[in-house]
Parts: C-alpha cells; structure tokens; sequence
C-alpha cells in the first residue's frame, strides 16, 4: 500500500443549514447500516480510504472538488450517530479547528463510559502522533486544522485530518488505518489519491527516509554543544538548491531549549524523537540537516502524493440538491434498517444487491 493523500481546493462558507441537516440523517444512516451489515470495524475500512470517502461526501451532496467535503462529511457522521455511538459500537472524536484539541479527552470520555476493556492511552497517543507525522515529519508545506479520530471497541482506529497550504490555496486530506499500520513512521497513511504534487517536500516518513531517521536518532544523542557546532558550520556552507532548507531553519527560536529535551530523553527511535514535545518542522529540518552530513545520510524529498453524484452538489455542480429525492432516500434506509431489526432484512438485502450491477465501486 503506497503513501498518499487527497488534495482539495480550499473553498470559504460552510454548508446550508438545509442540506447539513439532510447530510447529518444521511451519513448517520449509512454508517447505521454499513455497522449492522459489516461490523464497526468496516465502516473504519471505508473511512481510511481516501476514494470511499470522497464518493461518501458526493453522496452526501457536498461539493466533489471543495475541501469542505472533508470537514463536513465528518462533521455529519459525527453528529449523525450521536447518543447512538455506544449501541454502535463506532466513536468519533474532534473535528474542525478548536475542536480538534478536544480529540483526547473525548477519547477519554467514551472509553470511560462505552467501551469497556480498551485503555484510552495508546489511542490518544494514535491520535497525537497521526497529527505530529503529517505536519512535522511530513512537510508538504500543509498546516493541519482538522483531525477526526474514529475507533471502536476492538480498539482499531482510523484517522482522517486536512492541512491548508494558503500560498497554492489547496487543502490536503490524509487517511490513516490502524489495521494496516505497521509503523507510525514509515509509509503509514492508507491513502492514495492527488492531482497536486510539489518538488518542496521533506518526507521523513518515507521509506527511503529509513537511513536518516536512525541517524537523527544519534544526532540528538550528542551534547547540544555538539550539535550546535554543527549547525554554525552549515550556516557557513551554501544550501543545496534539491534542500527545502532555508539557512534561518538551521537556528530556528527555541532549539536550545528543545536540544537539551532530547538530550535528556535520549529517544530510542524516531518515533519517541518525533513525540518529544517542542519537536516541529524547523527543529527537524535542522536536525535533518546535521544528520545528512555527519552520517551522510539523506532524507525523501519526493511528495508522498499520487494522484459521483447521487443527490446533486452544494454549489449546483453537476446539479442543485435535488430536495425531494434527499429526503426519499434518507426515508428509505431508515426504513429498510427498521426492517431489518424486526427480522425482515429483505429491503436491506435488496439494497445490497444493487452493489453487484457496479463491481468496480
């Protein structure tokens, strides 16, 4: 499975209050009745791959080239389960801007509550570091400023966050899934899909990144005296045109301060080097830089990016919400997940069917 994102234009506005409400009774439903169907732990499946989630939020009538899909379609599942999220089996936790900081303690409010057996410390840490590697270990030139964290009771999780790059005016989508995680620093997203690449990319994450991952590792393992010798030489050398390094990141505010964190720590891997608070971009790209030459070992600087409608578009693309059938739709899978409940799963059956005339979706 290749690395990768989804990248989005950043449009302005939010969705009606109209069509949010449709979208909020819509997602609800279908995650209702991908759960009763599948199981939770496929509704994370589908929520990891970044072309499912995209044909989602068409679905839903948002906007199939507007990074809002990404904010609202999870907004919508979000507020589409609530109270349910127990007898699902199935949380979501964060969101958009300021409420994506709540992410841990409303981990920690479902774990306390609804799901018994799962400790909430390896998801917040799942939920701290997905954020940490996509906008520190993974520079792309992409500020992150929404984070959703899905998981369920077998305690397998998925990731879904967006960055905004304000000079090219793109948003940038990155699905994780615990499932196929082998490593938090390592080829670890479970997307695949972009239209926008860019030559300026530190991708500590990548798997030719291997060699200087261990070598910063050591870096930070010297004194920082020692290092910060090293940096005073770099800043006396011309910058290699291929480094997305310019020479105020050599010395960027506060790395004393951070050099003697991670003296102390002495991390063991890159990945305990990449939690220690006060780690960022500039710290790491100086780091980077020490490493490369003092080991001779180089990073990635290739982007990790490789780049449907049901009821219409927010913005009339194809076509306006079509209200009418919306509403017809919501009304009957609610009806068929009724059905079923009482022992009748024919509707539900018939609906599932339909899935055989388009293989291929």
């Amino acid at each position: 499975m290749r690395t990768g994102v989804a990248n989005l234009p950043l449009h302005s506005g939010k969705a009606p209050r109209w069509l949010f409400s449709r979208m909020t009774q819509l997602a609800g439903t279908v995650t209702e009745m991908i759960v009763a169907e599948y199981g939770p732990d496929k509704m994370l499946e589908r929520l990891a791959d970044p072309r499912w989630f995209q044909a989602f939020g068409c679905v839903l009538g948002f906007d199939w080239h507007s990074s809002g899909v990404t904010t609202t379609t999870c907004g919508a599942i979000k507020e589409g389960i609530k109270g349910r999220e127990a007898e699902l089996g199935f949380f979501v936790a964060g969101g958009k801007g300021g409420v994506s900081r709540k992410t841990p303690e409303e981990i920690v409010h479902y774990c306390g509550t609804s799901v018994e057996g799962v400790l909430p410390e390896p998801l917040v840490n799942a939920s701290k570091l997905s954020a940490k590697v996509d906008n520190t270990a993974l520079q792309d030139g992409y500020q992150l400023y929404h984070h959703c964290f899905f998981f369920t009771r077998s305690a397998a999780w998925s990731v879904v966050q967006q960055g905004m790059n304000e000079t090219n005016q793109y948003a940038r989508r990155y699905h994780w899934h615990s499932p196929r995680l082998s490593s938090f620093v390592n080829e670890p997203h479970s997307g695949i899909a972009s239209q926008s690449r860019s030559d300026q990319v530190l991708n500590m994450v990548a798997h030719e990144s291997e060699a200087s991952r261990r070598a910063l590792v050591e870096v930070v393992k010297q004194t920082p005296v020692q290092i910060k010798k090293e940096l005073r030489s770099l800043e006396r050398l011309d910058m290699p045109s291929r480094h997305w390094i310019a020479p105020e990141d050599l010395s960027p505010r506060g790395l004393d301060k951070v050099l003697i964190e991670t003296y102390d720590r002495q991390p063991a891997s890159f990945e305990q080097l990449l939690a220690i608070r006060g780690v960022g971009p500039k710290t790491l790209r100086a780091l980077v830089m020490v490493a490369e030459i003092a080991y001779g070992a180089r990073p990635s600087w290739k982007d990790p990016a490789v780049y449907s409608f049901a009821h219409g578009g927010k913005d009339g693309i194809p076509y306006p919400v079509d209200r009418p059938l919306y509403d017809e739709t919501v009304s009957i899978l609610k009806k068929a997940i009724g059905a079923s409940r009482m022992g009748q799963s024919d509707k539900l059956t018939a609906i599932r069917r339909l899935a055989s005339f388009w293989p291929d979706v």
